[in-house]
């Protein structure tokens, strides 16, 4: 795995580069926000990547060796004969007819470099190692509509009752971290929204002639109803993409999408009619 490839900078990068490339990666990688399967394996890799690249030390020790230089036992072995001396957490080796030296890290993992990621996203980072002084969590219940746009909602804290500005976009379980306390939002279900990340999906019924023939339908969406075109022929489970009809996303710009589901309505009952109808149309396809 190639550090710098994995932040997508050069390997010149200054400093600011490396962070501005870190949040701009974990912005769009972070599995709250992305929810692709590979999301929380390359999320862990952006963090090991900034971990190793946005100490000075560190990184000089992997632009010459390399990722293996932060596995356990280093890029060398013991029990050559060789000689050592320690430098901070690391254990150098001289003396193997060269110049060679061998890095062992007295630790397990990485260090938590989530303060860029809790300052930039404003949650608490579900990956963080570090044990931090317990905090006071409160909650709060708002409704799918108040996250969708956001919100001012009273809570009280610490006895006191105060007006917290909840942002638009926010998620079930989602927490708000505050200088000395974190404000854990719950949002209540929609009727008949289902919602997936900034995505929404709704199920939409229509009856076997319009899935036949074609039509128009009305279809709610968060920002109001709209019309949408049923295609001839359309097959139950078919998914139509609204662009952008979706929820906001945190602390970026855009927008996430609706998919409206087609479902076709089956009558449990027919009219003789309506029974000669279709026996028709099944002779006809």
């Amino acid at each position: 795995m190639d550090y710098y490839e994995v932040l997508g900078v050069s390997k010149n990068a200054s400093d600011e580069e490396i962070k501005a490339a870190y949040r701009r990666q974990a912005l769009k990688w972070h599995p709250d926000r992305n929810k692709s399967p590979e999301a929380t394996e390359k999320f862990k890799q952006i963090n090991k990547a900034f971990e190793v690249l946005s100490d000075p030390k560190k990184r000089e020790i992997y632009n010459q060796y390399g990722e293996s230089a932060f596995e356990r036992g280093g890029v060398g072995q013991e029990g050559f004969g060789g000689q050592y001396y320690q430098q901070g957490p690391f254990r150098v080796y001289t003396n193997f007819g060269g110049d060679f030296s061998d890095f062992n890290f007295d630790f397990d993992g990485f260090s938590d470099p989530f303060e860029i990621f809790e300052q930039f996203f404003g949650f608490q980072s579900p990956f963080s190692r570090t044990r931090r002084k317990r905090r006071e969590i409160y909650e709060t219940t708002i409704t799918f509509d108040e996250a969708v746009k956001g919100v001012k909602k009273e809570v009280v804290i610490k006895g006191e009752r105060k007006t917290i500005k909840i942002p638009a976009g926010i998620d079930d379980a989602n927490r708000i971290r505050f200088s000395d306390f974190d404000l854990l939002v719950k949002v209540q279900p929609h009727p008949f929204f289902k919602r997936q990340g900034q995505d929404i999906y709704y199920e939409q019924e229509i009856s076997y002639p319009m899935a036949v023939l074609g039509g128009l339908v009305e279809v709610p969406t968060i920002n109001g109803t709209i019309k949408l075109k049923v295609r001839p022929g359309t097959q139950s489970g078919t998914m139509v993409r609204l662009r952008g009809q979706g929820i906001p996303h945190l602390q970026s710009y855009g927008k996430g999408d609706q998919y409206v589901v087609f479902k076709i309505k089956t009558p449990s009952r027919v009219s003789s009619r309506a029974k000669k109808i279709l026996e028709e149309l099944e002779k006809e396809v």
